[in-house]
């Protein structure tokens, strides 16, 4: 069935084992290639390589041969003798150091007395100064006494009425009595009330009447104004006498309050300088504790530094004789790249898969054959063929063994009898039409 199988996958370990083998060969020679032998004024610096070792690799199973390699430093002779003079320079500092230790034993062996040492102060008799407080401030007067009343209106009515009536009623009189006389003089004139020159003399008596009561409104007005300025001008007599007396309460009461502030300002100025005398007092005691106390610490200082002179001689000593590290010369590292053994399983495994379903698809494309009416049933394309009553148990070429078996005929037997009922494909095996099949079985 089908074209060609597709390729094999390659074996994981055979191509780990490959790859491997390929860098532990790629490693070897850039080892070679880089540890290049070096000549100096100074020295010369030497590769060898002796027998090599066997490294297992428990993936492939596989042995590598790997050398060693071995790096000489050789110094100039030049070098060589400053080196030569150095070592012994360094080996007589530790001789030197090895024997003065030995004044050590006596030195140690002694203890270390204090009794000569000054006394130190004693923090205990200074005494935190007992500090005045300061008294409180005086009860300022804040009051001056009562400002008084002060006069904000005058008692002035300023109806003008009553002296217009009291200058009307003296005008009123003689203003009656010139018409009285007017009328009588224009009618012995011959004047007849309500001629043209008898109105003409009673209209301009009629103003000049007007203008007497009008005259003695504006007399009734200035009247009362004058009385007003005069009320105005005792009110604010009034007022000013007033101001002054609290003027002068205010004064009675600023000199008492400055006097008592002055008081408590003396005062306050003799408890600072009472507490500041304390402070002093306090402060000189103090440094004379810390003058004490400096005193032992120069003391123990230099017996401290008298004692250790002799520890920092030797240490020194040795300081001088140290021993030197060999200096061992970088060497080229190569590193042998890991195989990815996982990968190259996981990448075999989806090779066998691709595999397999395109063989399946294959398959599929068998089985579907020339249409979805037709099902293949060619003896050719089934293997484990048992037969069942008048059909067939089987399974198609490719399956595998744990496939369910299927049932149905054989395409060359029904095309005996049934040949309508049979198609060829292209691939050349023969598919039935069951629905045909069964259909034409029950009409009969």
């Amino acid at each position: 069935m089908g074209g060609k199988n597709a390729p094999k996958s390659p074996d994981p370990k055979e191509t780990a084992a490959a790859q491997t083998a390929t860098n532990v060969a790629t490693a070897t020679a850039n080892s070679y290639l880089g540890n290049i032998n070096q000549v100096t004024p100074d020295g010369t610096l030497n590769y060898t390589y002796g027998e090599s070792r066997d490294i297992f690799d428990p993936t492939t199973g596989q042995t590598y041969k790997v050398p060693t390699t071995t790096v000489t430093q050789t110094l100039s002779p030049q070098q060589q003798a400053i080196k030569d003079q150095t070592d012994k320079a360094n080996l007589n500092l530790g001789t030197l150091a090895a024997n003065q230790s030995g004044r050590l034993d006596t030195l140690l062996g002694t203890p270390f007395s204090l009794d000569d040492a000054p006394a130190a102060g004693d923090p205990s008799s200074l005494k935190t100064p007992t500090y005045q407080q300061y008294g409180a401030g005086p009860q300022l007067q804040t009051s001056a006494g009562p400002a008084g009343d002060i006069t904000k209106s005058y008692d002035i009515d300023f109806d003008t009425s009553k002296y217009e009536d009291a200058l009307m009623q003296r005008i009123n009189p003689q203003l009656a009595q010139s018409r009285e006389a007017l009328e009588t003089k224009l009618i012995n004139q011959g004047l007849q009330p309500g001629s043209e020159a008898y109105n003409r003399a009673i209209d301009a008596a009629t103003r000049q009447e007007n203008d007497a009561r009008y005259g003695a409104i504006l007399n009734a007005g200035q009247e009362q104004s004058r009385l007003a300025g005069l009320a105005a001008n005792k009110a604010s007599f009034e007022n000013a006498a007033q101001q002054q007396g609290y003027a002068q309460n205010m004064g009675d009461v600023e000199l008492a309050n400055s006097a008592d502030q002055q008081m408590y300002q003396n005062n306050t100025s003799a408890t600072g300088a009472n507490n500041a005398l304390l402070d002093q007092t306090f402060n000189a005691e103090q440094a004379r504790i810390n003058a004490q106390n400096a005193a032992r610490a120069q003391y123990l200082n230099e017996a401290y530094a008298e004692r250790s002179q002799p520890i920092n001689e030797i240490s020194a000593l040795l300081a001088g004789s140290p021993v030197d590290n060999p200096n061992f010369v970088p060497t080229q590292g190569q590193s042998l790249p890991n195989v990815d053994y996982a990968g190259l399983v996981s990448q075999k495994y989806q090779n066998d898969l691709a595999a397999y379903q395109q063989k399946q698809a294959g398959l599929g494309s068998v089985l579907g054959g020339i249409g979805s009416l037709f099902s293949l049933s060619d003896e050719d394309a089934k293997k484990d063929v048992k037969k069942v009553g008048g059909l067939y148990e089987y399974r198609y070429k490719g399956e595998p063994k744990s496939a369910p078996k299927r049932i149905g005929v054989m395409a060359q037997e029904v095309e005996k009898v049934r040949p309508d009922a049979v198609r060829k494909g292209n691939d050349g095996y023969r598919r039935v039409n069951y629905g045909a099949l069964f259909q034409a079985g029950a009409a009969r």
